[in-house]
């Protein structure tokens, strides 16, 4: 089985490089300047057990690569960069591959199986930073991270197995799961807050509005039927998986929005995360107010290239009351 991480930031790059560092034949799909410094310089790996510079097979496009039903392509890039990858991946002819959504939202996996009968979902809670190219981090000690896998819609085959257990030879803690998509929509809850992170960096009074963000994703869930994963099976999972450590001058930053910001790439990941509620709320008549701004306050700090904090948790509050 060859591992293609397509998207290596910090979550695919973590995820190769520990794959890589227990022999798994691993390539990653990269772009710009950060494939440009690993490929020559190497990936450098930075995490609570030491630093790694580590060499191994870099493209920029799918096209460069012949695949084979042997192939797992892992999916790491953010969900608005989906559709774009998929494409890709078609014209470089990766029909029998299995594609494994490692991502956050719930709608890469419908993308992905109208184009791959082989779609997996994948639970990622990995602590991972990319900010700087040739470079990713994590703060996490014990197992790296949970990497649940399952087919979409739904069981478990070989592949799933063989994944998972690779992933478990290489740090994370996996487990094939045939029901996986609970469990991501239970993570879609948690990552309501990211855009709410950089836009307010979490100042006081941050946790009254993330808590309307959840209550409006329950509800919306109520609503559509979708089954979701409970805080008590969530912190379960989660209990004694891996610990949060600081790095000798490497701050832990925020999460993947709040790193898009801090980069500057130009997009965000807003719209297929609250989003997500959004349009559920829409369909089946649930208010989303708090989710819809912030969802549009992420794609005003995009646009308007806002630094992370900009905004006040009074003013963010003003704009929710006056959306509802």
């Amino acid at each position: 089985m060859r591992f293609i991480v397509y998207g290596a930031g910090g979550v695919g790059g973590i995820i190769g490089a520990r794959l890589h560092q227990q022999g798994y034949q691993v390539v990653l799909i990269a772009r710009g300047e950060h494939a440009r410094v690993m490929q020559q310089h190497g990936l450098r790996l930075v995490a609570p057990d030491g630093t790694a510079v580590l060499q191994m097979p870099i493209v920029t496009r799918p096209q460069a690569l012949e695949f084979s039903r042997d192939d797992v392509v892992l999916l790491c890039m953010k969900s608005q960069h989906t559709i774009a990858a998929l494409e890709d991946l078609q014209r470089a002819g990766a029909s029998q591959a299995a594609i494994v959504c490692a991502q956050n939202g719930v709608a890469n996996e419908r993308m992905a199986l109208r184009r791959f009968q082989r779609t997996y979902g994948m639970l990622v809670n990995l602590p991972a930073v990319h900010l700087e190219p040739g470079e990713v981090l994590t703060h996490a000690q014990g197992r790296g991270g949970i990497l649940d896998a399952g087919c979409f819609p739904g069981g478990v085959d070989e592949t799933a197995v063989v994944l998972t257990d690779a992933l478990e030879r290489a740090g994370f803690s996996a487990q094939p799961d045939p029901v996986v998509m609970r469990k991501k929509y239970a993570k879609l809850l948690m990552n309501l807050g990211n855009a709410l992170q950089a836009a307010t960096e979490m100042a006081e009074g941050a946790d009254l509005v993330a808590r309307q963000l959840r209550a409006e994703g329950l509800a919306c869930y109520r609503a559509a039927g979708i089954d979701c994963a409970s805080a008590e099976e969530t912190r379960s999972r989660h209990e004694g998986v891996y610990d949060m450590v600081d790095l000798p001058g490497r701050p832990r930053g925020g999460g993947s929005s709040w790193q898009s910001i801090v980069r500057g790439t130009g997009n965000i990941e807003s719209d297929y995360l609250n989003g997500e509620i959004v349009l559920l709320g829409r369909l089946h008549g649930v208010p989303t107010p708090a989710n819809q701004v912030c969802q549009q306050l992420a794609w005003r700090m995009v646009s308007e290239r806002l630094p992370v904090g900009h905004f006040g948790v009074a003013a963010v509050k003003q704009l929710i009351e006056a959306a509802t």
